[in-house]
């Protein structure tokens, strides 16, 4: 959306921002101080488990307010993977290609106190994407896979589909909408909060969004439509037709999933509590691109300082080409 709020596709929404003060952040399409978008829903992440695989490997429950501690995740896939009982402990969803990459990875990332770009000035990617806790990041993500934890890119996608369900892995990072066929396929399964790796347990935010194009000429008559459809009775029917976040508490009430109490009522916590968009910056759309190879480079082996030190310099190249894209 900023790219094209920046390129002059979009316009502000000639709609009250205080309209949408009840909607969750990830919601809300903001560019250069002004609302640009708004959507319907968001989109939350989970660590998917079973109640008995963790009695069985004697771990602790994590919780919003005392997550999993990186040190005590990867005890847990230690114990998974010595168990035997499983193809592979963790299933991050290599097989899933595209935006799953920056909107799934990069808030692990950010958890090492790391980032796709410098988000104080949005000029350069240097020291947030290959400084020390980039690094760090980078080695323990290409462990997953160096070590067997977890299935690397060449994952068949049926297994990214149906592996957890089937008990091929112990820990499955994955979206709420693919959590009614988890609670379908598993009777005892569990939405875990991220690991915290030392600056916050985060997962990514932020949703297909409406907004009205520069050349509009009814911008008042799209409005309406916008302000009609975010009503919150709506908002609860989006909901309970295809299983994604309401925008707000209020028509999180209305739902059957993610109602107090509800099977998905986790997910609106999680997407309250730690949800980060991505780069709000024109350049993050090339900044994606340039991520998501990188991260399958390592994962597949390559040094991992000089994959990150090629990545920061390719955005850098980009953003300058740009001429700073308006920041």
């Amino acid at each position: 959306m900023p790219n094209w709020a920046w390129s002059g596709y979009l316009q502000p929404l000639p709609i009250d921002e205080s309209e949408f003060d009840d909607f969750l952040p990830g919601t809300k399409g903001y560019w250069d101080g002004k609302l640009y978008s708004i959507g319907l829903w968001d989109a939350a992440v989970a660590l998917y488990a079973r109640e008995s695989t963790l009695d069985d490997l004697g771990l602790r429950r994590p919780t919003l307010e005392k997550p999993w501690t990186g040190e005590e995740f990867m005890a847990a896939l230690d114990a998974a993977k010595a168990s035997g009982d499983y193809e592979y402990a963790f299933d991050p969803g290599m097989a899933w290609t595209g935006e799953w990459y920056p909107y799934a990875f990069s808030p692990f990332l950010q958890s090492f106190g790391g980032d796709i770009v410098d988000r104080s000035t949005y000029k350069t990617a240097e020291g947030a994407l290959n400084g020390e806790a980039a690094m760090e990041f980078g080695e323990w993500w290409q462990s997953l896979f160096q070590d067997g934890y977890a299935p690397g890119t060449s994952q068949d996608p049926a297994d990214r589909d149906n592996g957890f369900i089937e008990g091929k892995y112990a820990f499955q990072w994955n979206g709420n909408w693919a959590a009614v066929a988890a609670l379908e396929g598993v009777d005892e399964v569990v939405f875990l909060p991220a690991p915290d790796f030392g600056n916050g347990s985060k997962i990514g935010a932020a949703s297909w969004q409406f907004g009205i194009s520069a050349a509009s000429e009814h911008p008042d008559g799209a409005a309406e439509f916008i302000e009609f459809a975010t009503q919150d009775k709506y908002l609860a029917a989006f909901s309970d037709g295809i299983g994604l976040i309401p925008a707000t508490a209020s028509a999180a009430q209305m739902t059957e999933n993610y109602k107090d109490g509800g099977p998905l009522a986790v997910f609106y916590d999680l997407s309250e509590a730690q949800a980060m968009v991505r780069p709000v910056s024109p350049g993050y759309v090339v900044a994606a691109k340039v991520f998501e190879k990188a991260l399958a480079d390592i994962a597949n082996g390559a040094d991992v300082a000089d994959t990150l030190d090629a990545a920061v310099d390719e955005i850098d190249a980009d953003i300058e080409k740009n001429g700073g894209y308006g920041h």
